[in-house]
């Protein structure tokens, strides 16, 4: 079986693995261009899924990336579904919307959607701080909705199972989840930096609280972090100095050196190729970690993988977005 690193490509990932996606339905959230959803949805094309669905908020980024799809492979379907992640109101909707579109079957969720360090404190549709919201919350809602499709894939595809990445980032280390202040005191005490380190850590902790739940159902669940990549506009914003204020907010927050990892820098062919090894490399399942970093499992920081905050969150996330989720 082939190995990857932080100097693979997507497609090199893709085309080692196409015999986990040929026939399959794939949801992928955000996915405008650019980004490393649609750097994704556009090489998951080339191994022949049965339908790619991107649930985002503007269809005019998406359409772009769903005609590249067709061109790249008319066979795929391709379909553009509304989202706003930050309205939970939308996601229920999106939700309903993507289990009709499926016939309530999907092999791979990606949730690929997000922000990084907004600057000012800023709240969504339920009061809940947007980074957190955006990253963990709103996808927390709709992977759980969408769980009785992934289910029914999983039942009916036993060798292949079925996989939910979220896109996380060594940023995690900058920061635990904040259970008892998550929302920073309604911006009193926010720091953008920090309210991106904890949102990270939960799309690592969630990853372990859905395959504790699932694996035995053949459900499985990755957080990856992809790399830095400047084309992907997600970090535009920020300045070289922003991101040399990391390690001293990272240090204050959990006691321990922050270091960015190698490479620094992707290019736009290399940023897809990790959360694509996590969604897809069968040999992930046996590892018995649920964070994948340069294409490779591996063990996250204890503030990410600890038990009891992977049973504090799944508990917290329930409450914000008002429903029990039990498997």
């Amino acid at each position: 079986m082939p190995t990857f690193d932080g100097y693979s490509t997507s497609r090199e990932v893709v085309d080692a693995f196409a015999s986990q996606v040929q026939g399959r339905t794939i949801v992928i959230t955000g996915a405008g261009q650019p980004s490393i959803g649609s750097s994704m949805a556009t090489t998951l094309a080339h191994a022949s899924p049965a339908h790619i669905i991107i649930a985002s908020r503007t269809a005019a980024k998406v359409e772009p990336v769903l005609d590249q799809i067709r061109k790249i492979n008319p066979v795929v379907k391709a379909t553009f579904v509304q989202i706003d992640l930050g309205d939970h109101e939308s996601v229920r909707s999106a939700a309903n919307e993507i289990l009709v579109a499926t016939g309530s079957k999907i092999g791979l969720l990606i949730n690929s959607a997000g922000n990084m360090a907004i600057k000012e404190y800023e709240v969504d549709k339920q009061g809940i701080e947007t980074q957190f919201s955006a990253n963990h919350v709103g996808h927390f809602l709709l992977t759980n909705l969408l769980m009785p499709a992934l289910l029914v894939a999983a039942a009916e595809d036993q060798e292949r199972g079925a996989r939910i990445v979220n896109l996380t980032s060594l940023g995690y280390r900058i920061s635990p989840v904040i259970f008892n202040d998550y929302n920073f005191s309604d911006g009193k005490t926010y720091d953008h930096w920090t309210a991106y380190g904890q949102a990270k850590t939960a799309n690592i902790l969630f990853a372990y609280g859905i395959t504790a739940r699932l694996k035995a159902r053949g459900v499985a669940a990755f957080a990856a972090h992809p790399g830095s990549n400047i084309d992907t506009n997600l970090g535009s914003h920020l300045s070289m100095e922003d991101y040399g204020a990391i390690p001293a907010i990272a240090k204050r927050n959990t006691g321990t050196d922050f270091e960015f990892d190698e490479p620094r820098f992707k290019t736009f062919d290399q940023i897809g190729a990790t959360p694509l090894a996590a969604a897809l490399d069968p040999s992930f399942s046996s590892k018995g970690h649920s964070y994948v970093a340069n294409s490779q499992v591996e063990e996250p920081d204890e503030i990410a993988r600890d038990p009891r905050n992977v049973e504090k969150l799944w508990k917290l996330s329930e409450k914000l977005v008002g429903q029990e989720f039990s498997y």
